[in-house]
C-alpha cells in the first residue's frame, strides 16, 4: 500500500500570502495566524494526502527565545503545531508527523544544505532532544526526522529520539548518491537497520531525478520501508532567500519512485496542493495500491 504525504506546507502558506521571511519561517504563524496553518494542511489532505507534517521544522525553543517568546509559550506553540495539523483533518484517520529539522533549520542560513557544523554527535543530540520530547508529548502519530544532511546528525537524532515511544522516519537531504555533506548513501541509510523505533528511511528535499536510485539504496541498506518526498528541483539562494531555477517535479516520475520500491511519497518545497493532487492520482492510478 502506498501513502501519499503533503507537500510544502511553507510553500502553500506563502502561496496563501504569508511572510515567511524571517528566522521562525512558518513556525511564526504558530503564533500569529494557526488557523493559517490549519487552512494549509486542509488543502494537501483535500488533494489526498493521508500524512500531513508539522509546522515544527525552524521552531525550537531556543529559536523562539531569540524572538522573544518564553520557554513556556515556546513549548506551547510546538506542542499547537501537533494540534494545528490533527485538526485539519477532512476524513478523520489521517496521519500527523513532528517534524524535526536539522540544526541548520534553525539557524535560517542554508547550512541544513552543508551539515557539518562542527558540533559532535552528543552535542546535536542534545539540541534536538528538548523539541523531540514536547512533540512526542503532544501525541503525533509519527516523528519525522528530515533534511538530514549528514550522518552524524542522523546519528545525533535517532539518540535524541530514543526512548520516546512515537514510531519516526529519518530523511536525509543529498544530491545524487551522497549526502549534502558527501557521504555515500549506503553508509547513511545503514545507520537505521535495526533500529525498531524507525519506520521508514528515505530522501526529502532534492532534485526529483535523484529519488529512484536513492530510494533503491535506501531499502536495500537499510532493510526499512522507503519514504520520497523531494522539492520542485529548483536551489534555494541563502543569500536571496529565493528559489532559482525551473520545477522538474513531474508526477510521471512518480512511477520510477514506486518502481524502486518507495512506500510513501509526496513533495517537499515549492510542491502545493495541485502537485500532490497529480501524484495521488498516479498513485491511485491502475497497477497501483493506495
Amino acid at each position: 500500500m502506498t501513502v501519499v504525504l503533503d507537500g510544502g506546507l511553507a510553500t502553500e502558506l506563502e502561496a496563501r500570502g504569508h511572510d515567511l521571511s524571517d528566522a521562525l519561517w512558518s513556525a511564526r504563524l504558530l503564533a500569529d495566524d494557526p488557523d493559517a496553518i490549519v487552512a494549509a494542511h486542509r488543502a494537501f489532505f483535500r488533494a489526498g494526502a493521508r500524512v500531513a507534517t508539522t509546522a515544527s521544522y525552524q521552531a525550537s525553543v531556543a529559536g523562539f527565545a531569540e524572538a522573544g517568546i518564553a520557554r513556556d509559550e515556546a513549548v506551547r506553540l510546538l506542542g499547537l503545531s501537533v494540534e494545528l495539523a490533527r485538526e485539519a483533518r477532512v476524513r478523520g484517520d489521517e496521519l500527523v508527523a513532528a517534524s524535526i529539522g536539522p540544526y541548520g533549520a534553525t539557524l535560517a542560513d542554508g547550512s541544513e544544505y552543508r551539515g557539518r557544523y562542527g558540533l559532535s554527535v552528543g552535542e546535536l543530540a542534545a539540541f534536538h532532544r528538548p523539541r523531540a520530547e514536547i512533540l512526542a508529548a503532544a501525541g503525533p502519530d509519527l516523528l519525522a526526522c528530515e533534511t538530514v544532511p549528514d550522518v552524524d546528525e542522523a546519528e545525533a537524532m535517532l539518540l535524541a529520539i530514543e526512548g520516546l515511544g512515537v514510531p519516526a522516519w529519518l530523511s536525509y537531504t543529498i544530491i545524487g548518491e551522497s549526502t549534502r555533506a558527501g557521504q555515500p548513501l549506503t553508509e547513511a541509510f545503514a545507520v537505521a537497520r535495526g533500529n525498531d523505533q524507525i519506520v521508514a528511511v528515505g530522501v526529502n528535499c532534492c532534485d526529483p531525478r535523484d529519488v529512484a536510485v536513492a530510494a533503491e539504496i535506501a531499502g536495500a541498506a537499510s532493510g526499512k520501508p522507503v519514504i520520497v518526498y523531494p522539492n520542485s528541483g529548483e536551489s534555494w539562494d541563502s543569500r536571496g532567500r529565493r528559489w532559482t531555477g525551473g520545477s522538474r517535479f513531474a508526477p510521471e516520475l512518480v512511477r520510477d519512485w514506486l518502481a524502486a520500491g518507495a512506500g510513501y511519497v509526496g513533495g517537499c518545497c515549492r510542491v502545493g496542493p495541485a502537485e500532490i493532487a497529480a501524484l495521488t492520482a498516479v498513485v491511485s492510478g491502475p497497477g497501483t495500491s493506495r
